[in-house]
């Protein structure tokens, strides 16, 4: 007796994984990334490049200037401020922060002044104006042999420095750190109370 076998059915074959669009996609997002990078990258050295802040002395003025001599005993009394114009323009698209800096007035090489100048941030592509008033110190100036003679000769020779560091951020990544210095050698003439033979020099680090 011939007993019929029941008829096998094949297994349905699982359909294939999607392993090439996966693949692409990947690739698409890494050429993405890649390219974005790339262009954050040529913004941040062509239109976002860090740009040197330019100080500038804009006037000096004498606002008071006392000065006598006393025969006895010998000595000098002298009361000298000044009033000084600066601007700072930061040329960047992005604002430049600075932190507490100093304007100090010099006599021959050494101290005899010093103004603070309160941290801050100048926003891009503005410029800020600065009225500072520098004293000078009386003991310290008349400690100076020279004092005297320059007195006598009726013009006193002075130095302004002015030292701003900072730093501008590119774009929320990149920070770059900034040192701005200017110094003005200028000429007090005792008899008028002016100022005159003004030169300044610049320097800006990266």
């Amino acid at each position: 007796m011939d007993v019929e076998s029941a008829p096998k059915f094949a297994k349905p074959t699982a359909p294939p994984k999607p392993r090439h669009g996966c693949r692409n996609a990947c690739i698409a997002l890494v050429v993405i990334l890649v390219l974005i990078v790339v262009l954050i990258v040529i913004l941040a050295f062509t239109v976002f490049k860090a740009k040197h802040p330019v100080t500038t002395v804009n006037s000096t003025k004498v606002r008071s200037l006392k000065a006598s001599v006393s025969i006895a005993p010998l000595g000098l009394n002298l009361n000298v401020t000044l009033d000084l114009d600066i601007s700072v323009k930061n040329p960047n698209k992005v604002g430049f922060k600075y932190e507490d800096s100093t304007c100090l007035l010099n006599y021959r090489g050494e101290q005899v002044g010093e103004v603070p100048i309160p941290a801050d941030e100048i926003g891009a592509d503005q410029t800020k104006e600065m009225n500072l008033t520098l004293t000078v110190l009386a003991n310290r100036f008349l400690s100076n042999s020279q004092a005297y003679s320059d007195f006598l000769s009726g013009v006193l020779p002075l130095n302004t420095y002015t030292k701003m560091s900072g730093k501008v951020t590119i774009m929320g990544l990149f920070k770059v750190h900034v040192v701005a210095t200017t110094s003005c050698d200028l000429s007090v003439y005792v008899s008028n109370s002016t100022v005159g033979n003004q030169q300044c020099k610049y320097k800006t680090k990266l």
